[in-house]
């Protein structure tokens, strides 16, 4: 068994493409849309479904928004370098909500960032 993707709902799919391809350098891998039930898939990922996890971004017809609710944490992502991820993610007009810095506790370096529908993203340095 292995994990495919985790799906997000998202209110404006153009605007979650945009971010996750731009700003975090994904590629979109498919799409899907299906009118008769009202919806638009998108899966994004840095690679192939069959090599690993991918972003299944989902459009709800007519929903522009969601309330995120506080059971979903994060999303993380391996990084070189977590604050030249950060200064390449600001720089694309990406949000940092926590700039690279130690965990609390340890020494890994990590980062947050927040896509447009406020999901968050923590950005993790590889050991050197």
């Amino acid at each position: 068994m292995r994990i495919l993707h985790t799906m997000l709902r998202v209110g404006d799919l153009q605007r979650s493409i945009d971010f996750y391809t731009k700003v975090m350098g994904m590629k979109v891998l498919r799409t899907t849309d299906r009118p008769e039930q009202k919806y638009t898939l998108a899966f994004v990922g840095y690679g192939d479904e069959s090599e690993g996890a991918v972003l299944e971004l989902t459009y709800n017809y007519g929903v522009d928004r969601y309330e995120l609710g506080n059971a979903f944490g994060h999303i993380a992502i391996a990084v070189d370098d977590a604050r030249a991820a950060c200064e390449r993610i600001r720089a694309a007009g990406g949000t940092v909500t926590r700039e690279a810095g130690p965990v609390k506790g340890g020494s890994t370096v990590i980062a947050f960032v927040q896509d447009p529908d406020g999901y968050k993203i923590e950005l993790i340095e590889a050991a050197r």
